[in-house]
């Protein structure tokens, strides 16, 4: 039997905590837990957990600080829990380094849904080769991809999204980490092309493309590959 994935909240309410760890303890995690950002920065490494839960509004040191700091020396996955559910809030806590922006209140299925598709994506380092997620695969050093084993005819663009899509599954990608991973420092002017190639790419990639299952839409955020199972 492996061992129970490692969750660590840092929030300062002790009734969010308390909730958090019933939840989570119920879908099989062993729940770790600290009351502020510098407590929680010397749990994370003292404890080393598998994933975070980070509360924005921290008294000490401020969630985005506390995140910052974090990815300095961790890769592992954080999810952002807050209230606060602006959407320049959530870019900016994605640009500096969050996996994933969940706004008070939300569900508990979903809580469980996105730490597992985060966790996915750390479970080891993705393939330099390959990527495979039901019938779609990836042949990166062939530049091949293939579904159902067709060999799918992608613009040298489409490919690329794809390729930085896949290689970070399950974690939201802004579309500002997008368009200038693809068009460079100045690619933010490419946005409207951004939407094409991604609906371009979802009629190849997509069984149903007007209800896709794995390039997903967070509005006004960005995309990730969630790869949910249909």
């Amino acid at each position: 039997m492996n061992p129970a994935k490692r969750i660590l909240i840092i929030d300062d309410e002790r009734a969010i905590r308390k909730l958090l760890q019933v939840t989570l303890t119920g879908f099989g995690f062993e729940v770790l837990e600290a009351e502020d950002g510098p407590r929680g920065l010397l749990e994370a490494a003292h404890l080393k957990p598998d994933a975070l839960l980070l509360d924005l509004g921290l008294p000490g040191m401020d969630g985005l600080e506390v995140l910052r700091r974090f990815r300095e020396w961790s890769q592992i996955p954080v999810i952002i829990l807050s209230v606060k559910g602006e959407e320049e809030t959530k870019i900016e806590a994605l640009n500096a380094g969050a996996d994933d922006y969940l706004t008070k209140p939300f569900s508990s299925n979903e809580l469980a849904a996105r730490l597992h598709a985060v966790m996915r994506r750390s479970s080891g380092p993705v393939s330099p080769e390959k990527f495979e997620w039901g019938p779609l695969s990836i042949d990166f050093a062939g530049k091949v991809v293939r579904k159902a084993g067709i060999i799918l005819d992608l613009t040298p663009t489409e490919y690329h999204l794809l390729r930085i899509l896949t290689q970070n599954a399950g974690r939201v990608m802004t579309h500002r980490q997008i368009l200038r991973e693809i068009w460079g420092p100045k690619g933010e002017s490419q946005m409207p092309h951004l939407r094409v190639h991604i609906t371009h790419l979802r009629r190849k990639i997509e069984n149903d493309p007007s209800h896709p299952t794995l390039i997903i839409t967070d509005s006004g955020i960005g995309y990730r590959f969630e790869g949910i199972e249909s």
